[in-house]
C-alpha cells in the first residue's frame, strides 16, 4: 500500500501540526516535543496525562478535552513515547496536584512512562499510573497484569478525566481509574493486516478465508488464526469469550464500544453491535450506553473489537459526568451542559514560557554546532595503538556501528513484523540517527567512556518504545560515572557487564526469555572470558556468542513484549532485539579488526 507522506521521519511530527492547527481552539503543541496540551488548563486540579504510539488515531491526542485528558504524550508509529517526551508534557500539564498517567500496558510504554515518572518524582511532582490491561485474549483473568490495552482505553480515560475534573486527590483519582480499569473488557479479530508508513510490507498476511482472532491494537498478530465468519457467528465468539472471562450475571448494567480498527465499514459494526445487543437483552444485561465508532484504530487495518464497560453507581456517576473533545463527546442526559463536568476553574492557559525555552535551546544548539557541511563525515581515525580505544576511536567505532544498524533497518524491521508490530528497524534508526547528530557535536571530550554515555543517553530520550529504554541503557548504563582516556578489552568488557545489569533490573528479563538479553549476556561472558586476549580476540568471541543467543531465540517462546501473547506461534522467529545486539557487536568486531594495528 502507498501512503501519501513526506519524509518517513517527519510523519509524527508534521501529522501534529496539522491536527493542532485545525482544532488550535483547543489545543497548544509543547514546543520541546510531540505533546498536546489543552489550551483551557484546569487550576488545583490532578493533571491527566494520557499517551502511546501515534497511528491509533484519534486515541490519543483526540482524547485531550474538558472532562478529559489534560494532555497527550505522543511516540513514534506504535512506539511508545521517549520519557524526555512524557517528562516535559507532564511538567507543563501539572498544576501543582500530581499527575496520573493513563496508557496501554505495553513494555515500552511500561519502561518509559516509569522512567518519566522517577525523573518527575525527583522535581517533587507526585505521580501515579494505571495500565489499561482490558484485552481477555492476551492473558486469562489470574494474570491480568498481563493484559494488552487496546479499545477499552477510551472507558479508563473517560472515568479517569471525570474523576481528576471532580477534584478528586491524585490517589484517589487513582483508584477510581483502577476500578474502571478492572472493569473493562475487549476482544477484537483483524480481517487485514495494517502497514506501517514508509514500510514496503503489511504487519502480517491473512488469506482470504482468515480472521485473526484476539490481535493487539499495533497490528501485532492475535492469538489464533479462524474461518472467516458472517457477523453473528463472530460475535457469537467475541461476546462468549467476554461473558467467559467476566462472568457477567442477569440485571447487570453495562456501556458497550463496538470499535473500528481504521478500514472496517460502520454499516458492517452496526451489524455486529445489532447481534450483541440482542445476547446482552438474552441475558438479562442492560445497556446504559453504546457507541459505535473508530476510536482506537490501527492504521487501515480491517476489523474490530467489542468492549463492555461493567458499572456499578461509582463508576457511572463519573460516566455520566459531561466531557468534551473533537472527537469524543458526552453531554449530560439532564442537559445540565458541559460547566457541570469540572470542580476547578479553567482559562487559557499561557504557555509562551514554553517556547521561549525552546527557542533558548535552538539557538545554543545552533551556536555549538560544528562548522562542517551537514552530513559531512568525521575524519578516518588513525590506527589504535596498544589494543586501546581513545576517545577520537570510541567516537569514530560508535558512528560506524550507528551506520551499521541504520542499514540494517529493512531486516529489522521484516524480523519484527513476524511476530511484533514492525515498528523495532524504525525505532532503532531513529536511535542511532540521533545519536550520530550527538556524537558529531561533541568533540571536546577525552573521556572515552562519555561517547558511550551520550549516545546511550540520545537513545534513551529519543527513540521511545521499549527498545529506546534498553538500548539506550546498553550504551549508557555501563559508561555512566567512568572516566578514563583509553578504553581496553577490560573495560569494554565491564562497561557491557554493568549495562547487562542494569537492563536485567529495569526490565526484568532473563536469558530464555526471548528478548536481546538472550544474545547480550552470552556476549558478555565470552567478553569476560577474553578480555585477557585484546579486544579483537574478545569481540570476535562475543559476537559468535551474541549470533548464537539471537539465532536460539527462533526456538523459544516469549515471556516479554508484543510476541508474549503469540504462544507456540513465536516458534520458529528470531527475536529482533537480539539481532540487533548482535549486530552491534559485529559492527564493533569489524571497526577494531579494520583500524587496530
Amino acid at each position: 500500500m502507498r501512503k501519501i507522506i513526506n519524509a518517513k521521519d517527519d510523519i509524527v511530527r508534521e501529522s501534529l501540526e496539522g491536527f493542532i492547527s485545525a482544532h488550535e481552539r483547543y489545543y497548544v503543541k509543547h514546543p520541546k516535543v510531540n505533546g498536546i496540551l489543552y489550551r483551557y488548563k484546569r487550576k488545583d486540579k490532578v493533571a491527566l496525562v494520557i499517551g502511546g504510539g501515534s497511528g491509533h488515531e484519534p486515541m490519543f491526542a483526540g482524547f485531550v478535552g474538558r472532562g478529559l485528558a489534560d494532555a497527550a504524550t505522543c511516540g513514534n508509529i506504535f512506539a511508545s513515547p521517549d520519557p524526555r517526551n512524557i517528562y516535559e508534557t507532564a511538567k507543563a500539564a501539572d498544576s501543582g496536584k500530581g499527575v496520573l498517567f493513563v496508557y496501554g500496558c505495553y513494555a515500552g510504554d511500561n519502561l518509559n512512562f516509569d522512567m518519566a515518572e522517577e525523573m518527575l518524582n525527583r522535581d517533587g511532582i507526585p505521580t501515579a499510573h494505571v495500565r489499561v490491561q482490558d484485552d481477555v485474549a492476551s492473558a486469562p483473568p489470574e494474570k491480568h497484569e498481563n493484559r494488552r490495552g487496546i479499545a477499552g482505553d477510551v472507558f479508563v480515560v473517560k472515568t479517569a478525566g471525570a474523576a481528576c475534573d471532580a477534584g478528586l486527590s491524585l490517589e484517589e483519582a487513582a483508584r477510581v481509574t483502577a476500578k474502571a480499569n478492572a472493569h473493562t473488557y475487549t476482544i477484537g479479530v483483524a480481517t487485514s493486516s495494517a502497514q506501517l508508513p514508509g514500510v514496503d510490507e503489511p504487519i502480517f498476511t491473512l488469506g482470504e478465508d482468515e480472521i485473526e482472532f484476539g490481535m493487539g491494537l499495533h497490528g501485532e498478530k492475535g492469538i489464533k488464526r479462524v474461518p472467516f465468519a458472517p457477523m453473528d457467528e463472530l460475535i457469537d465468539t467475541m461476546y462468549a469469550e467476554i461473558k467467559k472471562d467476566a462472568g457477567f450475571a442477569a440485571g447487570e448494567e453495562v456501556c458497550v464500544l463496538v470499535n473500528g480498527l481504521g478500514a472496517t465499514t460502520i454499516t458492517e459494526m452496526s451489524i455486529g453491535y445489532r447481534r450483541l445487543r440482542q445476547l446482552l437483552t438474552e441475558d438479562g444485561i442492560r445497556v446504559h450506553d453504546a457507541d459505535i465508532a473508530h476510536y482506537c484504530t490501527s492504521q487501515e487495518m480491517g476489523g474490530f473489537s467489542i468492549t463492555l464497560f461493567r458499572l456499578d453507581d461509582e463508576l457511572k456517576k463519573y460516566y455520566d459526568m459531561p466531557c468534551h473533545s473533537p472527537y469524543f463527546t458526552r453531554e449530560d442526559p439532564a442537559g445540565a451542559g458541559l460547566s457541570a463536568c469540572a470542580a476547578s476553574a479553567a482559562e487559557e492557559a499561557d504557555y509562551s514560557a514554553l517556547s521561549e525555552d525552546a527557542d533558548t535551546a535552538a539557538a545554543a544548539d545552533k551556536e555549538d554546532a560544528p562548522a562542517e557541511a551537514e552530513g559531512q563525515q568525521d575524519a578516518a581515525p588513525r590506527k589504535m595503538i596498544r589494543d586501546l580505544l581513545d576517545a577520537a576511536d570510541t567516537k569514530a567505532m560508535l558512528l560506524y556501528v550507528a551506520d551499521q544498524i541504520i542499514g540494517a533497518e529493512p531486516l529489522l524491521t521484516r524480523l519484527d513484523s513476524e511476530i511484533g508490530d514492525g515498528d523495532h528497524g524504525i525505532g532503532m534508526r531513529t536511535g542511532m540517527k540521533n545519536a550520530e547528530e550527538a556524537l558529531r557535536k561533541d568533540r571536546n571530550t577525552e573521556n572515552a567512556f562519555e561517547f558511550f554515555e551520550n549516545a546511550g543517553q540520545t537513545m534513551l530520550m529519543s527513540m521511545g518504545g521499549a527498545s529506546g529504554v534498553i538500548f539506550g541503557s546498553l550504551f549508557r548504563a555501563g559508561a555512566e560515572k567512568q572516566e578514563a582516556k583509553t578504553i581496553g578489552a577490560e573495560d569494554l568488557a565491564g562497561l557491557f557487564e554493568r549495562s547487562l545489569e542494569a537492563i536485567k533490573e529495569r526490565g526484568k528479563a532473563e536469558v530464555g526469555d526471548k528478548t536481546m538479553v538472550d544474545a547480550l549476556e552470552p556476549a558478555v561472558r565470552a567478553m569476560k572470558e577474553n578480555a585477557a586476549q585484546g579486544l579483537k580476540v574478545m569481540l570476535q568471541a562475543a559476537e559468535e556468542a551474541a549470533h548464537a543467543g539471537a539465532e536460539a531465540t527462533k526456538d523459544l517462546v516469549a515471556n516479554f513484549g508484543r510476541a508474549k501473547n503469540l504462544g507456540e506461534r513465536a516458534l520458529g522467529h528470531e527475536d529482533a532485539g537480539a539481532v540487533s545486539t548482535w549486530l552491534i557487536f559485529r559492527a564493533m568486531r569489524d571497526f577494531v579488526n579494520e583500524n587496530a594495528e
